[in-house]
């Protein structure tokens, strides 16, 4: 077992190494997808890595990480990486490397100690759709890596059952993607590369609802939180179009863009967040926070 502070004679060290440019690779989406895996960057995306990779195993699937490289600084300062990597029946391969093998290895100024190569973790709309989901987001022709990874980030910490991209969407394995998700690709399901329309034919089919994130849609998203808390006191609530406590499908389209007219009229309702300042709009990111802890609230209340 490696432990930190004594590093193995084979600690790696030359940057130009042929390991190194294997790893280094998968920075790009053309490696990526020859090998259908991806990197994982610093002690909090890794910790949050080995947990699922555990879980996986547990589960009798696939193993979620392949390799692991670390400084032995790093190990030092967060052991719990060495004590998970070393379980045994783990099946990962971990290597001491300097932070000049690191940075070769990544796109990163400054390496944050820890590297895993780690296998692609989406999964089929079907698995998605069979586990009776209660609150999904759809993130439809989104663009930026930031904003793709700060959403679904939002999900997770929502308590989203999954995340689906559609179509056209940046690639979530992408390193800057990775790193804005801070460990929740790891958390819940995730779906690349979906038809919009296949989509929400498969959630009404599931029972969910369709609710299209939309400056200009006809019902006013406080409007229905407060209809919410109204029925939580058992209240009725006369000409009522939408009950966020329901299973719903939150769409969220291109960052510049918005949704498209043909992905506005699959959605059974079109829903505003009320700006109340001088802003024009509110962002991707601040925009999925707000209508998806919108339906958990909800949700909850109502159990």
């Amino acid at each position: 077992m490696i432990e930190p502070g004594r590093p193995p004679a084979e600690a790696m060290t030359n940057p130009r190494a042929d390991r190194v440019r294997d790893v280094a690779k998968l920075v790009g989406r053309s490696g990526r997808l020859k090998r259908r895996q991806f990197l994982a960057e610093g002690p909090q995306a890794v910790t949050e890595a080995l947990r699922a990779h555990h879980d996986c195993l547990a589960a009798g699937g696939t193993p979620v990480i392949e390799a692991l490289y670390a400084t032995v600084e790093c190990l030092k300062r967060f052991p719990q990486l060495l004590e998970s990597s070393s379980v045994p029946g783990s099946r990962i391969s971990l290597r001491i490397a300097s932070e000049l093998v690191l940075a070769a290895m990544t796109d990163t100024v400054s390496p944050q100690g820890v590297v895993a190569v780690c296998n692609f973790v989406d999964v089929p709309l079907a698995e998605v759709m069979a586990s009776k989901p209660a609150l999904i987001a759809m993130l439809c022709r989104v663009q930026d890596p930031g904003n793709a990874g700060t959403a679904l980030r939002a999900a997770d910490a929502a308590g989203a059952d999954a995340v689906i991209f559609s179509q056209s969407s940046v690639d979530i394995y992408n390193p800057k993607a990775v790193r804005s998700t801070a460990g929740s690709l790891f958390h819940l399901p995730v779906v690349l590369g979906a038809q919009v329309s296949e989509v929400v034919a498969a959630a009404k089919s599931a029972g969910l609802g369709i609710l299209a994130a939309d400056g200009y849609g006809q019902l006013n998203l406080d409007l229905l939180q407060d209809e919410s808390a109204a029925r939580s006191f058992d209240q009725e609530i006369p000409d009522s179009q939408y009950d966020l406590a329901a299973p719903t499908l939150w769409m969220f389209g291109n960052e510049a863009q918005g949704l498209a007219g043909e992905e506005k009229a699959l959605a059974d309702h079109r829903v505003a967040v009320p700006v109340y300042g001088s802003a024009e709009s509110l962002n991707l990111g601040t925009a999925a926070t707000v209508c998806l802890y919108a339906s958990a609230r909800a949700q909850r209340r109502s159990v």
